[in-house]
């Protein structure tokens, strides 16, 4: 790593950690500034996944108190998430890295249209629901352990907008409490990043230099955008994660030619 691309790594990170803070979708800086730094995505992807769990450990430590009462949820939360993050990081190294080179621009690209439609499936979701009360007692349903599975498989393999899908899935199941399904998203993708990242590190896939620049990088910016940019509006948030989406897609798809 040169220290221009260390510069531009931590310049990502910084932004990419209070993105996360305000409104999520960091990763959609992150990755893409790897890949475009002309790293292996596959490498990067594994890379940025082992960068992002202190930040998950981070936000469920934040939150802590709001743990109260959902145990159950915890638990039955936790099984399809810690098998599903697994095989989903399992399933990326399988991927021939030409396939998932071309796949790139396609990933990113979704992930930036679920970003960008969050407001509207949270809406859609509390209208479709049961949010009759903060916290459900109704046991889990094999939908929800089913679409718990599936975003956990997904967030192993790339991870960027897994917290909208599992946020859209609690009001999907009845939750009205904001700051339970946030501290129940953060706690599900813990275990998520904790065995994908376990896999990578495992498998040699992550390059340690960049992985101690975006971790370092995202802390910070966690931290500033909790002490300044929160004036910022949520949704004027949204949009400039939207816009650096779609760059870096464009961006993306013209590197590949």
């Amino acid at each position: 790593m040169t220290a221009a691309e260390a510069a531009i790594c931590f310049a990502a990170a910084v932004t990419g950690g209070a993105l996360n803070a305000l409104a999520g979708g960091g990763s959609l800086i992150t990755f893409p500034v790897l890949v475009w730094l002309g790293r292996d995505p596959l490498i990067a992807n594994a890379t940025n996944t082992v960068s992002l769990w202190p930040g998950s450990l981070a936000a469920v430590w934040g939150l802590r108190a709001r743990l109260v009462g959902l145990g159950p949820w915890i638990v039955w939360g936790s099984i399809p998430s810690i098998l599903g993050g697994l095989a989903g990081a399992m399933l990326l190294l399988w991927t021939p890295q030409r396939l998932f080179a071309q796949m790139v621009p396609w990933l990113v690209g979704f992930a930036t249209l679920i970003f960008a439609a969050s407001g509207a499936l949270a809406r859609w979701a509390r209208r479709h629901g049961h949010a009759t009360q903060p916290i459900p007692t109704k046991s889990w349903r094999p939908a929800g352990l089913a679409f718990q599975l599936a975003v956990a498989v997904y967030g192993g393999y790339f991870g960027a907008g897994m917290g909208i899908m599992m946020l859209a899935g609690l009001a999907l199941l009845g939750f009205g409490a904001v700051h339970a399904m946030l501290v129940l998203r953060n706690v599900w993708a813990v275990w998520i990043n904790a065995v994908a990242a376990s896999w990578f590190v495992s498998q040699g896939a992550v390059q340690w230099p960049d992985a101690g620049v975006l971790t370092i990088g995202q802390v910070l910016g966690s931290y500033a955008a909790a002490r300044v940019a929160r004036r910022l509006r949520p949704e004027a948030v949204r949009w400039i994660v939207v816009a650096v989406g779609v760059g870096m897609v464009i961006a993306l798809a013209l590197r590949g030619d």
